[in-house]
């Protein structure tokens, strides 16, 4: 059950920063890493560190040097325009072009780097286009313009940033505060529990999407997989818990 439909307990829970109400102590990400994560799609042609995640030329240093180690040999500009009705066409083109990883510019106007399987994404995507009755015209571009290029570079990695920011916020106020209500409630069973892991599933599936569309190593992947650590470790202690007082049976009361 989403804690968000509950009325809040007045002992038990967390507080936004991951701080529990009951004893005062803040629940840091724990320093594993979490089991599953996909490799990010680009890692090594961005740089990015295939052991940590992180961008070896964004997080954790500075300077446009350090960006400019990270530019594509060109980039895809995708212009489109499709029929203003019914709205949900519009939706559908905006929605794929933002799972692939796409930066708007301005509304119908959307650039990607040229890497991985981007241009043929691009090119069943103008497919889609054509099918819902619009029209795109798609242009690669060298890079070469330096304050260009950095300014694209630096937007990406700040979008990727936000999604990560996201994922954190989920497991810190969501994730955290359901098992801490769980107990709360003495809600010790297997339904609950298998309930809960479902929801850090999802949380992974949607970690790992970020991740593959995180071009330039923006910063905050790291953390995130320190936080799902965190939540794989509660929910086994309360999995654990589960089993003990429900004597193995997953049922309460037996």
């Amino acid at each position: 059950m989403s804690p968000s439909a509950r009325p809040t307990p007045q002992t038990g829970g967390t507080t936004e920063t991951g701080r529990s109400v009951e004893t005062g102590d803040t629940i840091e990400p724990s320093g594993r890493e979490a089991g599953g994560a996909a490799e990010p799609r680009g890692a090594a042609e961005t740089g990015r560190s295939a052991e940590t995640g992180d961008s070896t030329g964004a997080e954790g240093q500075s300077g446009s040097a350090d960006l400019s180690a990270l530019v594509p040999d060109s980039w895809l500009l995708l212009i489109y325009k499709v029929p203003s009705e019914p709205s949900r066409v519009r939706v559908a083109v905006w929605r794929e072009l933002k799972r692939l990883g796409g930066l708007y510019l301005q509304q119908a106007v959307c650039v990607l780097p040229r890497m991985g399987t981007i241009e043929e994404d691009l090119r069943q995507i103008r497919q889609r286009i054509q099918s819902l009755g619009g029209i795109s015209y798609y242009f690669p571009i060298a890079t070469g313009d330096r304050e260009q290029d950095l300014t694209l570079v630096q937007s990406f990695q700040d979008m990727a940033a936000k999604e990560y920011a996201e994922i954190i916020e989920e497991c810190q106020t969501k994730f955290v505060k359901e098992i801490e209500f769980e107990r709360f409630r003495n809600n010790y069973t297997f339904e609950e529990s298998e309930e809960i892991r479902q929801d850090l599933d999802k949380i992974r599936r949607w970690f790992e999407k970020v991740m593959a569309r995180d071009w330039f190593g923006g910063p905050g992947r790291a953390e995130c997989d320190r936080w799902l650590a965190t939540c794989e470790s509660l929910l086994e202690d309360f999995e654990q818990d589960v089993y003990e007082r429900t004597g193995g049976t997953g049922r309460a009361g037996e």
